[in-house]
């Protein structure tokens, strides 16, 4: 593969996004000519993307730095479908109220990453279901549905592995890959849009795309994809013991997000480093450079750009400062999870086990009895170790409130109300 001229594909080779392109060269070509419209889709399965969408949003982030303009299409129609891509199961269904809701939570995100306007280069919102809703059946299949082979689509690893492990495929899900090639033909015509964008199990779905421009209008398209970004421990982008890594501040709270960051394996900290932070190369590189605790440092950064990212530069470092009283002197932190108590209930007596699980610091009651039984619970920093205590008004700070840590780094306060 020779070096690409243009920024675009550059910085997107140099920060490790490349997995596969339709036709490198002349989408090379296209970004050097300062042309170039490229989309994403997102469907609205819930209020919030997690960092899972991470890669996605960062590539239009890449596409708006370089001087394009990125597209954000809201599957307000596909949605009605579900994308049986990387799924063993049918996703259940929603109706309109859940899918707009989902919508304008997702949004959210989206102004924090973009800049959104008139511009040559600002991003434009979009939605299929403005194309979608309302195609006829039979003209569609007719027009469109005679361009896609069976015998093809029965190949694309959406499909081909669910059908190989048995697991049920509706009619409804195959649908998916059609529409989601008629998306890219409708972006081209209403917007000029000549590239689509996603991970490497979209790749099927993109090539559909690219062909059908191809071969109804004859349009040039292009499809670029991103490798699977998981965690150094096989784990997928997004999801934790504790649930997903949401990226809605309503969902996840700054402190919390800036802490998956800093519990970045080592192994994972260059990599992350390219591709979740708008840090230069360079810097990059000197970070890479550092080993044994000095490691620590860059782990710092990544959590305090990734965090100034999604929520702004002041709750990054309100986080950072957080967790540098938190762990460095032992204090509260003022940015820690919060959560109220009735005082009334503290009056009685509150479960130890039922409060652990209540502030989140672990997944289910059973899990906070064996975090208790093992010597992770800590209350205003003693050690907990018997999973029968009983938290009571007692347990009120001079401060106001009771710190509870699960292990070193998952604390919460608990303020009486």
């Amino acid at each position: 593969m020779s070096e690409p001229k243009s920024e675009f594909l550059r910085d997107f080779i140099a920060r490790g996004y490349f997995h596969q392109c339709t036709d490198l060269d002349s989408l090379d070509a296209l970004a050097l000519s300062g042309d170039l419209t490229g989309y994403i889709g997102f469907d609205a399965t819930a209020e919030s993307l997690h960092v899972g969408n991470l890669v996605q949003i960062m590539l239009l982030r890449r596409l708006q730095q370089a001087g394009h303009r990125p597209i954000v299409l809201m599957g307000g129609g596909t949605t009605k479908i579900g994308d049986p891509s990387g799924k063993e199961e049918t996703r259940k269904l929603l109706g309109p109220d859940d899918i707009a809701r989902n919508i304008a939570g997702i949004q959210q995100t989206f102004t924090r990453f973009l800049s959104f306007g008139d511009g040559a280069s600002d991003a434009l919102w979009a939605n299929n279901a403005d194309w979608l809703d309302g195609l006829a059946y039979i003209p569609f299949l007719r027009d469109y549905g005679r361009h896609f082979s069976v015998n093809r689509m029965l190949s694309f690893d959406s499909i081909r592995l669910r059908l190989e492990r048995e697991h049920p495929l509706s009619f409804l899900e195959f649908n998916y890959m059609v529409l989601q090639a008629y998306d890219f033909l409708e972006l081209a015509r209403r917007h000029g849009c000549r590239l689509q964008m996603g991970g490497s199990d979209q790749w099927g779905n993109i090539v559909n795309g690219v062909e059908l421009g191809r071969r109804i209008d004859n349009r040039a398209l292009f499809g670029l994809t991103t490798p699977l970004i998981t965690m150094a421990g096989g784990a997928k982008m997004g999801k934790t013991a504790a649930g997903a890594v949401w990226l809605n501040p309503d969902k996840l709270s700054p402190y919390d997000y800036w802490q998956f960051w800093r519990d970045t394996a080592d192994g994972d900290v260059s990599r992350f480093l390219r591709v979740f932070t708008d840090l230069p190369i360079k810097e990059i590189i000197r970070l890479e450079s550092l080993r044994g605790q000095e490691i620590n440092a860059a782990k710092i950064q990544l959590a305090t750009e990734a965090t100034a990212l999604a929520h702004g530069r002041a709750a990054a470092e309100a986080a950072a400062e957080t967790a540098r009283q938190t762990f460095g002197e032992g204090g509260a932190g003022d940015d820690l999870p919060r959560f109220e108590v009735a005082l009334s209930d503290l009056a009685r007596g509150v479960s130890a086990i039922d409060l652990f699980h209540r502030c989140r610091l672990a997944s289910s009651k059973s899990e906070a009895r064996r975090l208790i039984k093992g010597g992770g619970a800590r209350v205003n920093g003693r050690a907990l170790s018997d999973d029968a205590a009983v938290l009571t008004q007692t347990d009120i700070t001079a401060e106001g409130f009771i710190k509870l840590s699960a292990g070193k780094k998952k604390h919460a306060l608990v303020r009486p109300a």
